[in-house]
C-alpha cells in the first residue's frame, strides 16, 4: 500500500491544514492553530467538502492522541518499561500548577507514591538527580521512575492546580 499524501495548506492569521486521504478514502484534516491547538476534522462521505464532526484539542491533548497514535515512533511521555516493572515517564509541570515555585521535597513524591523523580526538563538544560530543595516552576517536565501505579499517582499529584 502506497503512503498516504498529505497535502500542507497556509491559513493567514490562523496556522496550517494538514488534508489526508485514507485507503478508505475517507477525507480529514488537521488545522495545526497559531496558539498551539489543533482541530482535527473529519468529512462526510457523501460530499467531501463537509465536515461532518471537528474536535479541538489543546496541545496536551495532541501530543496525547500522537503517543496513542504512534507509540513506537514517538512517545515523549514513556521513556523505557522493563521486565522489573518499572516505567519512566516524562510529566509536565504546568504554569497553574499547586508545585510552581514549590520546593520538590515538598512533593513528598517517594513518600506517597513509591516513585522517584530522577530529573527535571527545563528550557535551559536538564538537572538530573535534582535534591530536595530544587524549587520547581510551570514549564518544567518531570521525569519519574516507577511502577505504572506509581508514577500515575506522581501524575496525580502533579497535575494539581
Amino acid at each position: 500500500m502506497p503512503i498516504p499524501r498529505v497535502r500542507t495548506t497556509s491559513l493567514p492569521g490562523v496556522g496550517v491544514r494538514y488534508d489526508l486521504t485514507t485507503r478508505e478514502h475517507r477525507q480529514l484534516s488537521v488545522i495545526a492553530h497559531r496558539d498551539g491547538t489543533r482541530s482535527l476534522n473529519f468529512y462526510r462521505n457523501d460530499d467531501p467538502d463537509a465536515c461532518a464532526e471537528a474536535l479541538r484539542l489543546t496541545a496536551d491533548e495532541s501530543t496525547a492522541l500522537v503517543d496513542a497514535l504512534m507509540p513506537a515512533h514517538h512517545s515523549p511521555g514513556v521513556l523505557h518499561t522493563t521486565d522489573l516493572g518499572l516505567i519512566a515517564e516524562r510529566i509536565p509541570l504546568s504554569g497553574s500548577s499547586h508545585w510552581n515555585g514549590r520546593l520538590l521535597g515538598e512533593t513528598r513524591m517517594r513518600t506517597a507514591t513509591g516513585a522517584s523523580i530522577v530529573a527535571v526538563l527545563r528550557r535551559t538544560g536538564a538537572v538530573p538527580s535534582p535534591a530536595p530543595d530544587f524549587r520547581l516552576a510551570g514549564g518544567d517536565t518531570l521525569i519519574v521512575i516507577g511502577t505504572r501505579e506509581g508514577v500515575d499517582a506522581a501524575a496525580d499529584i502533579l497535575g494539581r492546580e
